[in-house]
């Protein structure tokens, strides 16, 4: 489903990445590892497609999504990728919600759509009681899982 060919990227002198190769097949769970400063973060950024490599393919399905421009990346991001962040960015001004429900609306879903599939998600999280707050009224694990319903709303490919 995933494969990355010969990614390089650096900034500036320093090289993060060289020549990484990696296959990731539909279902299957991966777990980067490896200590502060090895590139995991621009790996996932660049297999994300948030960054370009300096080199090298990713492909999804045997598209080399690198060769998009970037407003048919951002579409096919949105469409096919959940991401959860380490430290949620959930945007403060809305509601939980609102902020599960964005990905969805930004994609081209109707408001009640969208709204309806971020509740059901909600729920299922056990955030129900709190879908109407905003994220400073949320403890960091009810942030963390409004960030995994938010990932989760546009039934994406790889989160």
């Amino acid at each position: 489903m995933i494969q990355v060919r010969d990614i390089s990227k650096s900034y500036g002198n320093l090289q993060v990445l060289s020549d990484i190769n990696l296959d990731i097949m539909k279902s299957e769970i991966v777990s980067i590892v490896g200590p502060s400063g090895a590139g995991k973060t621009t790996l996932l950024q660049i297999i994300g497609t948030l960054e370009r490599p300096d080199s090298g393919r990713v492909l999804y399905d045997d598209e080399d999504v690198m060769s998009l421009k970037d407003a048919r990346l951002a579409k096919f991001r949105n469409r096919n990728i959940g991401f959860v962040f380490q430290f949620h960015q959930l945007l403060p001004e809305f509601t939980v919600v609102e902020n599960v429900a964005m990905p969805a609306l930004i994609g081209g879903s109707s408001r009640a759509d969208a709204f309806s599939k971020a509740k059901e998600l909600i729920e299922y999280l056990g955030l129900t009681a709190r879908a109407d707050h905003k994220p400073a009224q949320l403890s960091g694990g009810e942030r963390q899982r409004a960030a995994v319903a938010r990932a989760l709303v546009n039934s994406p490919r790889v989160v």
